[in-house]
């Protein structure tokens, strides 16, 4: 028995069980059948429908550019200076040990170092001003003892 009859009979026996009765989109036409769908746009549309970060899928030069770009929204909820330091000069030294490998090819893209000084003073200029200090209350007038009078 050839492979195509073996399919078909394979078919009509589920046709026959009812197998196919009460699918959802009966009736109606396929979707996007119009569309060239490339085998990135699958990926792409398939990566995004089971919640897979697509910044994952790009190759690492470009992985952080992207990374350099986030690097503002990713400070804003850090507490200290120095702590948009550290995340700032770990990031540097990620890309200077991308540059150290060797090319993947000769139009990959070539991350640049993120500017800690322009970081930070962002950081500075977009955290809100620190409240005002609450004056202390005045002491109590001071009492006089008897055997100073």
């Amino acid at each position: 028995m050839s492979f195509e009859t073996w399919v078909d009979r394979q078919i009509a026996q589920a046709q026959e069980r009812g197998d196919f009765t009460g699918l959802p989109g009966a009736g109606r036409p396929l979707q996007n059948l119009d569309r060239e769908e490339t085998a990135y746009d699958w990926a792409l549309a398939k990566a995004r429908r089971e919640g897979v970060d697509t910044g994952a899928m790009l190759p690492a030069g470009l992985r952080l550019r992207r990374e350099r770009d986030d690097l503002p929204a990713r400070v804003a909820g850090l507490a200290t200076e120095a702590e948009v330091r550290a995340v700032a000069e770990d990031y540097n030294a990620r890309v200077e040990a991308f540059w150290r490998l060797p090319a993947e090819s000769r139009w990959a893209a070539v991350p640049g170092l993120a500017d800690v000084e322009a970081l930070v003073a962002g950081w500075h200029r977009d955290r809100p001003p620190p409240p005002p200090p609450v004056a202390a209350p005045p002491p109590p007038p001071a009492r006089r003892r008897w055997w100073r009078r």
